[in-house]
Order: structure tokens, then C-alpha cells, then sequence
């Protein structure tokens, strides 16, 4: 029996990364610098794994910025906008890398960013590759090479983890017509070739080939392409040992095509799908090892030994246990790094809860359970982890019958707005009064670093209450002023009392723990900080009302009340598994629907309920699709509709594709929704057109995620694609996303050029 992780977090435990790679992106640090860091936290998380006894220990895990983004450099994936960028002086591979994530605008260039999305069903981003017909490969970086010899020399023949060729296809998007990606799969097995035959004369044993889509609906030709690829690898190398390892579902319908694969392991995610075991031992062929996933690299809950053992007692007396891995069930990228730097938890909560660090140890602790592993240290483990399992069970912090009882109660009535939105919209611009192509924001302003060493000071005890008052209040003024001097029309207060849009409404939440350093990749150097759901959830008092009031009382505009929907806050949290997911939601719905009301009473006559999550919920499987959006769409409804028809109530979603849902984002029934679109050109709005969308839609103008600011021709331009898609009436001007991580000068530029656009748009309508 074997142990192997899939993946660890890259950004160390005290985001050495993202401090370091900030600090190169502004000149403050040197190339070497940051790639000693990497270094640096690489050897640290393989020592972890050694040290823990892990058999199987990953490499190429790490990533400045993302896994896909590598991939797509590995293999010379390079779209040719940023062929210049590496004929600039002094730029290097890493800084072809980073223009490829985050645009470039120097040197006498200006090249916008490559496409972001979702992971699959995850708040990680992923760099989208793109792909033309009959587009050739090369190998073009040695990154994965390097990372295997660093292992080495670290004393640890390692696993190198690559993308699997078919996923890493499927993830990328045709960027002309006429052709089907997969058919790029014959130019770039060549490449995949090469880099086996480098790591196998390095010495490489064992190879990962991450095949997430395995775990979803695979068309005809996807399913050929996975046969015939795997067939030619194994051909071409029948000493090395592969593991495919699929996750965040079931194999389901495709188990057959898994386990018919010529590879020496098949991992599955047993934790998203406990049931398909039964189906894969009943056709795993003699040929095969099966690695369970038993421990759930998504969420921080201790494992139950117990019932982990009984998955591994029926594959072992099914298959032997010389052909069973034990493993998380997907990489660890997902989870923070230490649960050990956690000082200020309840200790009850503390003992329900493993990180990274703690799980790599579960995964060898179950392996030691599973082989009768007969010592004292093993028998106390797994007595200590029965208590912390039970002690969950029946702790009185996890139970609260109102909030129950509230939720229990909710009926239709509870999801519907008074009136239809024809007749909310004649209610609305009596009120509102807005122009043709309204602009706004999407809520926060720059968070600067005098306004986090605010946060921190109060923290910390260095700054009173009123003083830490005084200074928000003077920030938020001035930035009402300043939107007010551009002739921005819906103004937001910018949220300079806030950290995260999901921590700031969790710690005024019943329900929510928060950790200090339970730090996640989102993407490049972005971090967040999930919560902790682990009881019922309710509102015990007013959350924003006092510095939406504070905002309104400042200017004669109209100032948007900003909130977190209930999806997101279920979404980017780590949620209690002891109930349904829909039910925690709706708990959080009527928390928000309570905070809604009270904005109204308090004369916010515009609330945004932000949504960019729902999307990323959706089960991977389409089977499984309408019984998610059902409850989901209901959470959102009931947030929003305790309010009159005057009342405009606006959401936002971005780096999502709307297509197959877009009649479920209809049923939501906002006022006003809000979307990224700057980096895909408006194409995104090709589903609300086609659709005839008819509430009203602000299309993103501009990408927030990156720091080159566009031009407003750039942003008229975008403006007419808008208007040959969805009518002018129905469009307002925004850029993709929330302004919290940009500089006040990038920022500043870019709305006064929004502004500018929204303007000439109004004329050219008028003309």
C-alpha cells in the first residue's frame, strides 16, 4: 500500500509568494530574489512530505502564478501578441509568463491579458489557453525539468504532475472557427513525448497526469481522443509508471474509458463521490492499482478514520493492498497550508478542523491504520480522531432551533419581488432619474497600504475605535467626491472598512469562525481567506447599513448598498458537510434578505447582492445541474425580495460562461446584472443576446485584473460590440470587476476613460 499526494500549496505559509511576486511585478526585488523564494517554498513542502512518510511525493506543483499557465509556456502555447515582449531588453521567460496573466503595457507595448476562468467548480482561476487551427507546439520552457532536479537534490526522486493532454486541450478555447481543439491532439503529443523522454532520462519514475475532464460529460471524439492519446504514450514508454488521477466528481459514465486507459494507476475523488467505488472495483481490470481520494482536499474538516477505513477494507479485499494508494482527493492546492499557526481558534472548533500540513499526515496515518500498523502513537490517533468526530456530533455551538425553524418556514412568497420588472423598471426611473448608459462601479475602491496599516492598527489595539472611524469616513468622503468631480452616476462608498467581500459579512455572522492564516490561492498572487461555516447561521445585527448611510448622507447621488449574495458566501467559505449545502444557503439568504430590508429602511434605494459565484457551484454534471440552480436561484431570490418595486436591486457575476444557464440567471430576477466582459471582447454577451435578456446589464469595459489601463476609444469600441448585441436602454457601463487590488493612478485613469466612453456612447446613440 502506497501514499501520494497530488498537489501542495504554492504560496507558503505566510504567502511568501504573493509577497515576493508583488514585489517583482514593482521593481522592488530582483528576478533571482523571487525565484529564490520559489525555491525556498518548494523544498519546504517536499521536506513536509518526507518528513510525514509520504511514498509519493509531487513536483511541478508550484506555480508562480498558475498550473495551466505553465503548461501553456511548457509547450509553446504562446499567442503571438506577446512574441515582442521577449525581444524587449532585460525581459525574461518569467516576464513573458506574467504579460501572458496580467497584460503588458511598457516598453512602447500594450497587450491585454489571456482569458481567465474558473477551475471547474472552484474559486481558483485558471489562464485560458488559446488555441488555432492547426497550431504547432514546441518545447519552450524547462520549468518542469528544473523542479525534478530540485527534488532530487533535496534527496526525493519525486512525482512530476503535468496536465494531462486531452484536459489540457479541453481547457482551452478555439480562438478562430472551423476546427475542434482536440484535433490539435496529434501536434502536440510530440511535445508530451519529449517531455517524457527528459524526465525519464532524469531518472523519473512515476509520472501524474491530472485528467480532471474524465470526471465530466465527455463527447464521443473526447473519449477517442483519451484512448488513442494514452495508447501512444504507454507505446512509446512502457517502463515509466503513470498515474491518471481524476477529481471533483465521479467517473460515473466514462469508468470505462478510465480504467481501459494503459496506465499502472487510476486515482478517484471519493470524498465528491463515495459511490462510485462499488462501480470501479466491479471493472477494474488484474492491470490496474486504484488510488483512493479519501481525504477531502477542498475543506478542512478533520477525516473520519473510521469511515475511511471501511473505503480501504473493500478495495484491499477486492484488489490486494499492493494495488491500493491512499490519497487526498485532489491536490491540496485548495486548502491552506497549516492548521499549527492557528493560535486564537476555539480549541473545540481547532480540534474539528486539518489543513494541508495536517491532511498530508492523515493520508499516512490512514495507510499505518489500514496495515495494522501496531504501535501506541497509531492506536491514540485513532482514538483522538473517533472523540474530535464525535465532539462535532453533538456540540451545542453547532445547533440553533430559530434559525432552523426560520428556514423551515420560507415559502414562495419569500422568493418573489411584489411586481414583474416591466412594471419595477417605470417605478425605478421615476425615482433613479438615470441617464442612457448609466455608469457605476462595482463596489470597492483601492485598498491602499496606508488604509490595510488602519485595519492592522485597529487591530492590533493601536488605533481607538473613533480614530479608525474618523480615518474611514475621511477616505470614504473623498472618494465620494472624486466620483462625483468625474461624473460617475451610481456611486459605491468603496468599502474601505472591509477586507474580503466574504470575511468582512462572515465575522458579523452567527455560524462563521474565521482563522489567521488560513490563506488559499485565487489566482496569480490573489489570496483569500475562506470562513469557517460550521453551525447555523443567522444576523445578529445591522453589517453595512452604518457606512451606507454614512456614504448616501454625502452626496445628492445615488450611493449603491453593496452586499455578498448567499451563493458566494456558501461558495468561498468552507462549509459545514453535515447538512445539506442548500440549507446552509438558505440560512445565509434570509441573513442577507434581513440586511436588505434594513438598507432599504435606511433610504439605499440601489443594493448590489454580488453573485460571481453561482456559476462556479454548478455541478459538474449536467444531470446533476437543475437541482443546484433550483436552490440557488431560490437563495438569491429570497435575499432580494423583501424590498418595493422602487428599489433596484443589482447582482454581478464574473469570469463565468453564461450560456447553458443564462435562463437561470434570468429567473434570478435582478434589476440589474453586471458581468465581466472586457476579456473576451463581448463575447459573453452573445448568450444574454441570443437569449433576448430583458432585465437591464452592465458588460465590464474593462479588466480590473490587470494593470494596464485601456484607452476610451478602447472602451467605446467595446461599448458598440455591447450595443450590436443587447439594446442600448438596457445597458449600463462598468468596469469587470471590484477595484480593491489596483493603484489609485491605474484606477483613476481608467474610470476618467470609462466615464469619457460611456459619454460618447450617449452622443453617437443620440446621432
Amino acid at each position: 500500500m502506497q501514499t501520494h499526494i497530488l498537489g501542495y500549496p504554492r504560496i507558503g505559509s505566510k504567502r511568501e509568494l504573493k509577497k515576493a511576486c508583488e514585489q517583482y511585478w514593482s521593481g522592488k526585488i530582483l528576478l533571482e530574489e523571487l525565484l529564490n523564494t520559489g525555491r525556498t517554498i518548494c523544498n519546504q513542502n517536499w521536506n513536509i512530505q518526507k518528513e510525514a512518510g509520504i511514498d509519493l511525493i509531487p513536483c511541478n506543483d508550484f506555480s508562480y502564478y498558475d498550473q495551466v499557465l505553465d503548461m501553456s509556456l511548457v509547450v509553446g502555447a504562446i499567442p503571438t501578441r506577446y512574441h515582442e515582449v521577449v525581444l524587449k531588453k532585460n525581459n525574461t521567460e518569467l516576464d513573458l509568463y506574467f504579460a501572458m496573466a496580467r497584460g503588458y503595457q511598457k516598453d512602447g507595448l500594450d497587450i491585454t491579458a489571456m482569458e481567465m476562468t474558473k477551475w471547474f467548480d472552484t474559486n481558483y482561476h485558471y489562464i485560458v489557453p488559446e488555441f488555432y487551427k492547426n497550431q504547432q507546439f514546441k518545447l519552450s520552457s524547462d520549468k518542469i525539468f528544473n523542479e525534478f532536479a530540485g527534488a532530487k537534490q533535496a534527496g526525493i526522486n519525486a512525482k512530476p504532475v503535468i496536465i494531462g493532454l486531452v484536459s489540457y486541450l479541453l481547457l482551452g478555447k478555439e480562438k478562430e472557427e472551423g476546427f475542434d481543439k482536440l484535433n490539435l491532439a496529434v501536434n502536440l503529443l510530440p511535445v508530451y513525448t519529449e517531455i517524457l523522454t527528459k524526465l525519464q532520462d532524469q531518472g523519473a519514475e512515476w509520472i501524474q497526469f491530472d485528467e480532471p475532464f474524465l470526471a465530466l460529460d465527455l463527447t464521443e471524439k473526447a473519449k477517442e481522443t483519451y484512448l488513442s492519446v494514452y495508447a501512444e504514450i504507454r507505446k512509446r514508454f512502457p517502463k515509466l509508471k503513470f498515474i491518471v488521477a481524476t477529481y471533483f466528481d465521479g467517473l460515473k459514465d466514462n469508468a470505462s474509458i478510465a480504467v481501459s486507459l494503459p496506465v499502472n494507476t487510476l486515482h478517484v475523488d471519493l470524498v465528491r463521490n463515495p459511490e462510485q467505488l462499488d462501480d470501479i472495483l466491479n471493472v477494474i481490470p488484474d492491470s490496474l492499482n486504484l488510488s483512493l481520494g479519501l481525504v477531502d482536499g477542498r475543506n478542512i474538516w478533520k477525516n473520519d478514520y473510521e469511515k475511511s477505513l471501511s473505503f480501504i477494507r473493500k478495495a484491499v479485499e477486492k484488489l490486494g493492498s499492493e494495488r491500493i494508494f491512499i490519497a487526498p482527493s485532489c491536490s491540496l492546492l485548495h486548502s491552506p497550508c497549516d492548521l499549527d499557526f492557528e493560535t486564537s481558534l476555539n480549541p473545540e472548533i481547532k480540534n474539528w478542523l486539518a489543513f494541508a500540513k495536517q491532511k498530508v499526515k492523515e493520508v499516512v496515518t490512514l495507510k499505518q491504520l489500514a496495515s495494522g500498523t501496531e504501535n501506541e502513537q497509531i492506536f491514540e490517533a485513532f482514538e483522538e480522531n473517533k472523540k474530535a468526530i464525535e465532539s462535532r456530533t453533538t456540540s451545542s455551538l453547532i445547533h440553533n432551533d430559530q434559525v432552523k425553524q426560520r428556514a423551515d418556514a420560507v415559502t414562495e412568497k419569500d422568493a418573489q419581488r411584489i411586481n414583474t420588472f416591466k412594471i419595477r423598471k417605470k417605478e425605478q426611473q421615476e425615482v433613479l432619474q438615470l441617464p442612457l448608459f448609466p455608469t457605476t462601479t462595482i463596489g470597492s475602491f483601492p485598498q491602499t497600504a496606508e488604509v490595510r496599516s488602519w485595519r492592522a492598527k485597529f487591530k492590533k489595539g493601536e488605533l481607538t475605535a473613533e480614530q479608525y472611524d474618523i480615518l474611514l469616513k475621511e477616505e470614504t468622503q473623498r472618494t465620494i467626491r472624486w466620483q462625483e468631480d468625474i461624473g460617475i452616476d451610481v456611486l459605491v462608498h468603496g468599502e474601505f472598512e472591509r477586507n474580503d467581500m466574504v470575511e468582512y459579512f462572515g465575522e458579523q455572522l452567527e455560524g462563521f469562525v474565521f482563522t489567521q492564516n488560513g490563506w488559499v490561492q485565487s489566482y496569480g498572487s490573489r489570496c483569500v481567506k475562506p470562513p469557517v461555516i460550521f453551525g447555523d447561521v443567522s444576523r445578529p445585527t445591522p453589517m453595512t447599513v452604518y457606512w451606507s448611510q454614512y456614504a448616501q448622507s454625502q452626496t445628492e447621488k445615488w450611493v449603491k448598498g453593496m452586499l455578498t449574495g448567499p451563493v458566494t458566501i456558501l461558495q468561498w467559505s468552507f462549509v459545514r458537510d453535515d447538512q445539506p449545502r442548500s440549507e446552509t444557503c438558505k440560512q445565509i439568504a434570509l441573513a442577507i434578505r434581513d440586511e436588505v430590508v434594513d438598507l432599504e429602511k435606511a433610504g439605499i434605494r440601489i443594493i448590489q447582492i454580488d453573485e460571481p459565484a453561482i456559476r462556479e457551484g454548478l455541478p459538474l454534471r449536467k444531470t446533476d445541474w437543475q437541482n443546484y440552480l433550483k436552490w440557488a436561484v431560490e437563495a438569491f431570490r429570497i435575499s432580494a425580495s423583501g424590498v418595493e418595486d422602487a428599489t433596484q436591486i443589482h447582482t454581478h457575476m464574473c469570469y463565468s460562461e453564461f450560456n447553458d444557464i443564462i435562463e437561470n440567471i434570468a429567473d434570478m430576477d435582478a434589476d440589474v446584472i453586471t458581468i465581466e466582459c472586457s476579456r473576451s471582447q463581448m463575447e459573453l454577451l452573445n448568450a444574454f443576446a441570443d437569449f433576448k435578456y430583458p432585465n437591464e446589464i452592465g458588460p465590464g469595459v474593462y479588466d480590473i485584473h490587470s494593470p494596464r489601463v485601456p484607452s476610451k476609444e478602447e472602451m467605446t469600441e467595446l461599448l458598440r460590440k455591447a450595443q450590436n448585441v443587447i439594446p442600448a436602454n438596457q445597458l449600463w457601463v462598468n468596469p469587470d470587476c471590484g477595484l480593491k487590488t489596483r493603484h489609485w493612478e491605474e484606477t483613476e485613469k481608467a474610470l476618467i476613460a470609462m466615464v469619457a466612453a460611456a459619454k460618447e456612447a450617449s452622443v453617437e446613440y443620440a446621432l
